[in-house]
């Protein structure tokens, strides 16, 4: 079978690889906690792409966060009720654990399985990590992927080069603080203050990130929600983790949602589909009990913007 299913009782689609290389991706899409589903070109076309290269894609339905009042206007639809963390987050964890379970059949490898997301999907795939690091889980994935995800409900400002770069195009300044906010305290239910800390991955100290996975981040290169995951990134590095920060040039936030509007999409799936690939055949799943002999090579931060 080459075609997408559903399957897990229909909390995942799974998209089989034609020439499966071995590796798997749990992937979230994103929308704000409330927005978005599987068709999207975020979740669908992501998928689709990356298991025209080997890799066999989950992609997880996971529950979404309430739709009211200010929420309902900003995404065009009409109110509805949802479910707040950590019922999207268990979701995530769900598909990762029924992957593992399922392995075998999928063709997977379950030392180069992988977990990502995009945007608020980022955040979810970063707070599912670090609840399996907080579980002993002893199997955590062997790469973790997030395209531009929101990781902070209260971010730093922006440097003066990015608060220009906003500036100059209005359409890509909609991540201000009351925005973000609100976001998360949909989200939340409550006060971002008493959020759980896997909730708000970005509130993390190094201590709390020890063992955290190898990291590939793209962001956007005029996207306010940047600053949320170099503070994520910056704080992996001071763990001794390994991460891999890319700016995708030319783009603000959300172009694997855009796949049409140049190539900046097409760029950031080569860089996914790249790391996926090169995961090692030989290595084993990564563990909790074995994360001090993992070796961590720190930040690397490729800036390919044109100078």
């Amino acid at each position: 079978m080459t075609e997408p299913y559903a399957d897990a009782d229909g909390l995942v689609r799974v998209y089989p690889a034609p020439a499966p290389h071995g590796a798997g991706l749990v992937w979230a899409h994103g929308g704000g906690f409330a927005f978005g589903e599987l068709d999207m070109p975020e979740a669908d076309w992501v998928a689709r792409s990356l298991a025209a290269r080997g890799t066999m894609v989950v992609s997880v339905d996971y529950r979404l966060a309430p739709v009211s009042g200010l929420w309902a206007e900003r995404g065009g639809t009409a109110p509805r009720a949802g479910t707040v963390y950590p019922g999207p987050s268990d979701d995530v964890l769900a598909a990762w654990e029924w992957t593992v379970t399922h392995a075998d059949r999928l063709r997977i490898d379950p030392a180069r399985l992988a977990l990502g997301g995009a945007s608020a999907g980022g955040n979810l795939a970063a707070g599912a990590t670090m609840r399996l690091l907080e579980a002993g889980s002893p199997t955590l994935p062997a790469l973790v992927v997030l395209a531009y995800p929101t990781l902070l409900a209260v971010q730093p400002a922006p440097d003066a080069a990015l608060r220009a770069a906003l500036d100059a195009d209005p359409e890509a300044d909609r991540f201000g603080p009351d925005a973000v906010r609100d976001m998360y305290e949909n989200y939340l239910g409550g006060r971002v203050d008493d959020a759980p800390l896997p909730a708000v991955p970005g509130r993390a100290a190094p201590a709390d990130l020890a063992g955290f996975p190898p990291t590939l981040m793209i962001n956007g290169e005029v996207d306010e929600l940047r600053v949320s995951g170099e503070v994520f990134a910056s704080t992996l590095a001071a763990a001794g983790r390994e991460i891999e920060v890319v700016i995708e040039p030319g783009t603000d936030h959300g172009h694997l949602n855009r796949p049409d509007a140049g190539g900046a999409a097409s760029a950031s799936l080569d860089r996914i589909a790249t790391r996926l690939a090169a995961l090692s055949l030989t290595s084993s799943s990564p563990s909790v009990q074995d994360t001090p002999r993992t070796p961590s090579r720190g930040r690397r931060v490729v800036d390919t913007r044109p100078r």
